[in-house]
């Protein structure tokens, strides 16, 4: 239940605490900023480092946007089109990796985080076309910082639920004052069909219990919507490979 051991005297406390971020603190930043003025010593050893290690993370997600800036400038420079539509990135918080270092039975220290949390800083990359977001992919993976950890590639292979996206995990180097240091980071990437499909399944599933007799109309309804997206995407690219021909 709690994110990290406390004793007895502690737990009550940190309930009401927990119960008071959420309902008083809208954003992650807020409820951290809360947590380290009122938690103790004994909690704060496990959370400052966290914070500390996470600055690292943001300037792996600064020099990750800076170089898909690079290459969508470069794009229209050559081809006279962008192939991203947006970047969106995310730290995650404090306790989102409090909370998964326990649920793989883990002991909460940078360490852990470091090795065994791949998806601390992510990057989603929204593309026009499908063909666009392999040619990112590509582009990226040509640069010699960038090292390539994992790819799932659930465009060819979609999950079960219908789900499309080109996962990367990648090492990037950020430089500080006195070091080098390589940083793991998650690389998303989607057409706006897919990113559209994802984001309402998300909002229509997420932390809501679907009465059992209704979720598997839900699942079904949500895999059909994935199909549509799905040939959506393949129709576009036909039209835009259609018109460039006739240019």
């Amino acid at each position: 239940m709690f994110p990290f051991p406390l004793n007895k005297a502690h737990r009550s406390d940190y309930t009401v605490l927990s119960i008071i971020a959420e309902q008083r603190m809208h954003t992650t930043e807020l409820r951290e900023d809360f947590f380290a003025k009122v938690l103790n010593d004994e909690w704060s050893e496990y959370i400052l480092p966290l914070k500390t290690a996470l600055t690292y993370y943001k300037c792996a997600v600064m020099e990750l946007e800076t170089k898909f800036n690079v290459l969508d400038s470069q794009f229209n420079l050559q081809y006279d089109r962008n192939p991203i539509e947006t970047i969106k990135s995310r730290i995650k918080s404090v306790d989102g990796i409090i909370k998964k270092l326990k649920r793989i039975n883990c002991d909460i220290t940078v360490e852990n985080m470091e090795k065994y949390l791949f998806d601390i800083a992510g990057i989603r990359v929204i593309s026009s076309f499908e063909n666009d977001i392999y040619l990112l992919a590509e582009n990226l993976l040509k640069q010699d910082d960038i090292r390539l950890i994992e790819t799932k590639d659930y465009i060819k292979h979609p999950k079960p639920n219908g789900y499309r996206s080109l996962h990367l995990i990648v090492e990037v180097p950020i430089f500080l004052a006195d070091e080098k240091k390589w940083v793991k980071a998650e690389i998303q990437f989607r057409t706006i069909a897919m990113d559209l499909w994802a984001s309402l399944e998300h909002k229509i599933k997420y932390k809501k219990h679907i009465a059992e007799d209704k979720l598997h109309t839900v699942q079904s309804a949500l895999f059909e919507c994935a199909q549509i997206c799905a040939c959506l995407d393949k129709k576009m690219e036909a039209v835009k490979n259609t018109a460039q021909a006739a240019d």
